[in-house]
């Protein structure tokens, strides 16, 4: 496999940090403000100071059936005018941050000083922008978003009068204008293009594909994607930190202003968003309002309105990162790539769960340039913002293998292609034959008994536990050891089947908490015995009906198997990162020759045994 290396021409470097895991791995406060590119204090030396001029701007624009004041910075690099102008990037923050962060404004300074206009703005609900928080909403903030187009274009001023007239225009009302942004500001690219079609090239980042996926995710028996008809299993760290850093807004951030106050129930969110808490936090998930609440995540989601999005899109993804996982990414991708929108993807190695690695795309050491990820992003400027149309913009598909610190290329992502077998004495196992005839069993306990992360640790300054099983509480298959190196790139896939009278009793009761909960996952097993799980990622199930063997999609991960290492793939009764099973639920499994659980990975090196 090749490595791609960008033909761009070397710009000047801007002098910007990026984050560290601290600062981005968790739930609140920096960790939810900057779950981007970079964050950190913006220092801009003065030669930077010179390329451009920031103007701090505010418009005033309808959103929700509210008149928001929007908060923005305009960044014109020198010598941009209407006789010289320059295409545009528009960017706003992640979830809780503000224009002012460093991994937003950083975005601005480092556009304009490469010959971009930027115009950097605080989210609706966030910073001093108005309105209430709407989770990237296309009929409100993709709205706002497309107004702040239309000063682009020179179709409307800012509230002072400012205009802009020296943005490059594909036509009458038309600026050539691309978006990036990770996380909160990933998704926001989706919901502008998808309700303007101005937007010329996005590169949305560690961002959600279906929200409701994100939020309580299943497993099993997805129906398109990610996206499954039965209600997941709660993620509540990951859920409850960012509902608590958006209500717990103060006066002194939102100001007085009060379009940024619902009610004393919902303070600073739409109705409908409390809504989704309160019933995640409930742990009853009745038919019709599990329903309700999946078409109203849905609703906020790429996943929804996908099929307007048709501006070219560099999707990139982080392979540490349990809150939008590489999945996502893969069935944005694969959606745009069918309905024949341009897209290409890389999978990085850090995400919302920290894995920054040296070389990695750093704005703050100036490596636009000679990170990979940065090159692709600056051809996909090139290509389709410069209408530079000979610029190389990359393989379809690009993935960091950490043993080799590089990236691999392939024209898709790699398919299922080797099976193993759930076997009765506890071996996983190369052939079906080899299938040791048996039954065994675990239950849950009233608490978590299995350990994946601990999303608040970061918050709090504790460190986080490896992750672990207790023992009745888990059954795992085990691997003999490998004799070569096996790479495995992508999502592993299980087919299962498991009884368990008490949930078969209730399964049917119209309340889907009713439904057996475990978590399937795959550990590297060192031969001294200590087991890695890869980057904590775990597949929460909620089973659709345990009377019939049912699929369950893991995580994506980029990951090689040493020689002499082992594979363990477990299912637990619990995780403490997820709510889990409502009353105690023994499971047995049973495996025969003819008819035993199986374990596909999509591997594209070596050969398990």
């Amino acid at each position: 496999m090749e490595v791609f290396v960008s033909r761009a021409v070397p710009r000047p470097r801007s002098g910007y940090r990026t984050f560290s895991r601290k600062s981005v791995a968790y739930v609140a406060g920096a960790a939810l403000a900057a779950p981007l590119v970079l964050t950190g204090a913006a220092r801009a030396t003065a030669a930077e100071a010179g390329q451009y001029t920031v103007t701090s701007l505010e418009f005033t624009l309808r959103a929700g059936g509210r008149s928001c004041t929007v908060d923005a910075d305009l960044y014109r690099p020198a010598g941009v005018d209407a006789q010289h102008p320059a295409p545009a990037v528009l960017a706003t923050n992640g979830f809780g941050g503000s224009k002012s962060d460093g991994s937003t404004d950083a975005i601005g300074k480092a556009f304009a000083s490469r010959g971009y206009v930027g115009l950097v703005y605080s989210g609706l609900g966030f910073g001093k922008s108005g309105c209430l928080i709407t989770l990237d909403d296309p009929a409100i903030d993709g709205r706002a978003a497309a107004g702040l187009i239309d000063f682009l274009a020179g179709t409307r001023a800012a509230d002072d009068g400012t205009e802009a007239d020296y943005v490059t225009r594909d036509g009458r009302g038309d600026p050539r204008v691309g978006m990036i942004g990770g996380s909160y500001g990933g998704a926001i690219q989706m919901a502008t293009a998808a309700v303007d079609r101005r937007v010329d090239a996005l590169v949305p980042l560690i961002t959600w594909n279906d929200l409701a996926y994100a939020l309580a995710p299943n497993n099993a028996g997805t129906r398109k994607g990610v996206s499954s008809d039965t209600g997941g299993v709660f993620k509540w760290q990951w859920t409850n930190g960012f509902y608590l850093m958006g209500e717990g807004q103060t006066v002194l951030n939102a100001g007085l202003d009060p379009s940024r106050f619902n009610n004393l129930t919902c303070l600073h969110f739409a109705s409908r968003a409390c809504d989704t808490i309160r019933l995640l936090n409930s742990g009853r998930y009745p038919a019709d309002r599990t329903a309700a609440m999946l078409d109203y995540a849905r609703s906020v989601s790429p996943v929804d309105y996908l099929g307007k999005v048709k501006a070219p899109t560099l999707l990139v993804q982080g392979q540490a990162d349990s809150l939008f996982n590489l999945n996502e990414a893969t069935a944005t991708y694969d959606t745009l790539k069918a309905q024949g929108t341009t897209a290409k993807m890389i999978w990085q190695a850090w995400g919302h769960s920290g894995g920054q690695v040296p070389g990695e795309l750093d704005l703050g050491k100036g490596n636009l340039e000679t990170s990979y990820v940065g090159q692709r992003v600056l051809a996909w400027f090139d290509r389709y913002l410069q209408h530079r149309k000979n610029t190389d913009t990359g393989p379809d598909f690009a993935y960091y293998r950490d043993w080799e610190s590089g990236y691999g290329t392939a024209d898709s992502v790699p398919a299922l292609s080797q099976k193993v077998y759930l076997s009765g004495d506890g071996k996983l196992v190369d052939n079906r034959s080899k299938v040791a005839r048996g039954s065994r069993q675990y239950a849950n306990w009233p608490v978590p008994t299995s350990h994946s992360e601990n999303s608040l640790a970061g918050l709090i300054g504790l460190p986080d536990p490896r992750p672990y099983d207790t023992k009745g509480t888990y059954l795992g298959w085990t691997s003999a050891p490998l004799t070569s190196p096996v790479d495995v790139v992508g999502a592993p896939k299980a087919t299962l089947k498991v009884v368990s009278p008490k949930t078969e009793r209730v399964q049917n009761s119209g309340d889907a908490a009713d439904k057996l909960v475990l978590f399937a996952k795959v550990y590297d097993v060192a031969p001294d015995g200590s087991r890695t799980l890869v980057n904590r990622l775990v597949s929460p199930v909620r089973v659709p009906d345990v009377t019939r063997s049912f699929t369950v999609r893991l995580p994506g991960i980029v990951h090689r198997y040493e020689a002499g290492h082992r594979l363990e793939f477990v299912i637990a009764a619990s995780d403490s990162a997820y709510s889990g099973n409502r009353g105690i639920k023994p499971v047995t499994v049973v495996s025969a020759p003819e008819d035993t659980g199986v374990l596909e990975l999509p591997v594209v090196g070596g050969r398990l045994k």
